[in-house]
């Protein structure tokens, strides 16, 4: 099965923002301290979207995302997809164009973090091939304050991909 992967829509934060809402919670709510989770709202993550909205690629009709990937510098910053797409190809699809899209930038080593503990994601990245290179402490900025938590990387060489066909 093959998905349109397209630029996010203005019109579609709302919709976006509650895909990373609800898999953001499934995924990650049981491993995070639970002053993140408190923090991490609906609301702040539309903000978030807005932000990077030039960054945010999306799988799913415009109006009806079911899935998003996001870049920041040479880091495929987020991937999340809805309870309801899971399993059908879609998170495949996002994280190939997210590669392209950083191979594209000149990318050579692109790298992403894990939730430690999220087993089911873990075990998609390294069937994508990614591998895990150990664990970092990372900085998560809040409009309250800073968060530090452990997270597994991960890293792929993209070098070549740019000139592989889609």
């Amino acid at each position: 099965m093959s998905f349109d992967i397209r630029d996010a829509q203005e019109s579609e934060l709302d919709e976006l923002a509650t895909v990373w809402y609800e898999a953001w919670r499934d995924g990650h709510e049981a491993l995070v301290p639970a002053e993140l989770t408190k923090r991490r709202t609906r609301e702040r993550f539309r903000e978030r979207l807005q932000a990077a909205i030039a960054d945010v690629r999306v799988a799913g009709p415009p109006g009806a995302p079911v899935g998003f990937s996001m870049l920041k510098g040479g880091e495929l910053y987020q991937l999340f997809v809805s309870a309801r797409a899971r399993g059908s190809g879609v998170a495949a699809a996002l994280i190939a164009d997210a590669e392209a899209r950083l191979s594209a930038r000149g990318v050579e080593t692109a790298w992403l973090t894990c939730a430690i503990g999220n087993d089911r994601a873990a075990r998609f990245y390294e069937k994508c091939g990614w591998h895990r290179t150990g664990t970092v402490v990372e900085e998560l900025t809040t409009p309250e304050g800073t968060i530090n938590v452990d997270v597994w990387r991960y890293e792929k060489r993209l070098a070549g991909l740019a000139d592989r066909p889609a």
